[in-house]
């Protein structure tokens, strides 16, 4: 099977288990876990950031970071489609109580986002805390947001005294496709919430990335949502192998995308990175017929596909399902 569904479908690779099978561990909860804590500090130097936190998933990275800006019975904003908004099975509000208000369009909308401010105006009105930024956006196809536009939320959020948010699950997508710095990615967030386990291949694990206040915070309240691991060392070296040997070949992935965007009749230059969404009069019966052709693609509503490249989709995998999709989307 060519697997296209997502690229948390990963497996590590033989040099990857091997880093994994040596690693150094300890107890993580007692913060004696070597490898998390290299994994960790190396994170954070690289978003130029205090600190980071190890976690299981990206969900949970996500629900401690905003978390950490926002607090009961207040908002934060969002993209309608953002996957702290659609995505995270309402873990936000059912976890911290916050809620959410959402602008339709692009991924970053300052004006949207000055549209929906809400000042705290005592108790009457739910106030603003924080804005979230999605980038690359998921359920935009991948799409890049320019450095330029989250600058000036970065801008908007300080004049008002809020926070602000960066869901950066494919963050390493965004900077290997623009060339943008990671400290530039992070100077533009409070915080940050990034995945090892999708582009870059390693099987779990997603960091919170902050000030130093903010993961002692985030470390409480992880071990209070479960998530408090012991020698997760064997899962951090995936981490960091992943880091040191999968960031640049991601413009692999992103290559293949344009490929497959190409034979499904769309502009490959409107493929950011390494997710193609394309419209279908019935998405559901093209999954089932490129499954009988050992291609799996994903279905993302009743007329939309969606194909995700990645380490293991090679460029011949690319190309053969790049033929099988053309001629049942003729």
């Amino acid at each position: 099977m060519i697997d296209l569904r997502s690229d948390t479908v990963t497996r590590p690779t033989e040099a990857m288990r091997r880093a994994m099978a040596s690693a150094e561990v300890g107890d993580d909860v007692y913060g004696e876990d070597p490898t998390v804590r290299a994994l960790e500090a190396r994170v954070a130097g690289l978003f130029g950031k205090q600190a980071a936190l190890f976690t299981p998933t990206g969900s949970m990275a996500n629900v401690l970071a905003v978390r950490s800006l926002v607090g009961v019975g207040e908002e934060v904003l969002c993209e309608a489609s953002a996957h702290i908004a659609r995505a995270e099975l309402g873990a936000h509000g059912a976890f911290t109580g916050l809620t959410m208000r959402t602008w339709i369009g692009r991924p970053v909308d300052l004006a949207a986002v000055e549209t929906l401010f809400a000042p705290d105006m005592g108790p009457f009105f739910v106030a603003t805390r924080a804005v979230s930024m999605e980038n690359t956006h998921n359920f935009g196809g991948g799409a890049v947001t320019p450095i330029e536009q989250m600058r000036a939320v970065r801008g908007f959020a300080d004049e008002r005294g809020i926070g602000v948010h960066l869901d950066g699950a494919r963050i390493w997508n965004a900077h290997v496709a623009t060339g943008t710095p990671l400290q530039e990615y992070g100077a533009t967030a409070d915080v940050l919430a990034v995945c090892l386990s999708k582009g870059l291949g390693a099987p779990v694990g997603s960091l919170v990335v902050g000030g130093t206040e903010v993961i002692a915070e985030a470390r409480v309240w992880r071990k209070r949502l479960g998530g408090g691991m012991r020698q997760v060392g064997v899962l951090a070296a995936a981490g960091l192998h992943a880091l040191e040997h999968h960031v640049e070949r991601l413009a692999e992935d992103h290559e293949n995308a344009r490929l497959l965007a190409d034979a499904c009749g769309l502009d490959p230059a409107s493929v950011d990175t390494n997710i193609v969404v394309v419209d279908v009069p019935d998405a559901p019966a093209v999954v089932a017929a490129a499954r009988e052709h050992d291609v799996l693609v994903s279905a993302v509503g009743p007329r939309a596909l969606r194909l995700v490249t990645h380490l293991d989709v090679t460029r011949p995998d690319a190309e053969a399902a790049a033929g099988v999709l053309s001629k049942l989307l003729a």
